[in-house]
């Protein structure tokens, strides 16, 4: 809307003093304020058309942005839990080896290294059998009682990256190193020397980076 403004004025009676020449006077001018709308227009095409693609362009980054971080979250949430796995797995033998019962770090070969946690990881299934893991969903731990290895189901499977046939996934066992003296591959303390507990994967695996 814009705003006319127009101006009025009302003139007074002539008057006159002592009979000479009349002086005419008027009231001061009144302003009259009168509200003229203004026409409105919509979007034209091309900007309707500039604004769309402006919105598109927002939303593609956003969700690449979201995409990268969702993939690097899976990734440190997972090397996290492993990270932990490991230093339980240390813990558990140097406790053996300070009791005098290094025979006994033999026990940790092939275990569940989820059960030296104080607390496991909410994503965590337990212990299934073979028949049980097709059900398992995606970004869930599990351990395989017939394989004896801790499985990780990846989330984002389209940036994990591994050999393993089948679902996304990475296995993990836990080996007891030692220097075979007798050759027998079983640790025994009076013959073989430790070298230390690991939990290794099976196959090669890596996180592939969102572009």
């Amino acid at each position: 809307m814009r705003l006319q403004c127009r101006y009025l004025t009302a003139p007074l009676p002539s008057r006159e003093r002592g009979g000479g020449e009349g002086v005419k006077w008027s009231a001061p001018s009144v302003f009259s304020l009168k509200v003229v709308p203004l026409p409105t227009a919509g979007f034209s095409l091309l900007e309707l058309v500039v604004v769309v693609a402006l919105v598109a362009i927002l939303m593609a980054v956003a969700v690449s942005k979201y995409l990268a971080l969702a993939v690097e979250a899976e990734r440190v949430m997972m090397e996290s839990v492993l990270s932990s796995l490991r230093s339980a797995i240390n813990m558990k033998m140097a406790e053996y080896i300070v009791e005098g019962r290094i025979n006994d770090v033999r026990r940790l070969e092939n275990s569940n290294p989820m059960d030296r946690l104080s607390q496991t990881p909410n994503n965590y299934a337990g212990e299934l059998d073979s028949t049980e893991t097709a059900g398992v969903p995606s970004g869930t731990w599990y351990f395989d009682r017939a394989e004896r290895t801790l499985v990780y189901r990846a989330h984002n499977v389209n940036y994990f990256q591994t050999a393993l046939a089948g679902p996304a996934r990475a296995r993990f066992r836990v080996r007891v190193l030692f220097q075979d003296r007798d050759g027998d591959r079983i640790f025994d303390a009076a013959k073989d020397r430790l070298e230390g507990v690991q939990l290794t994967p099976l196959e090669p695996y890596r996180w592939l980076s969102y572009e």
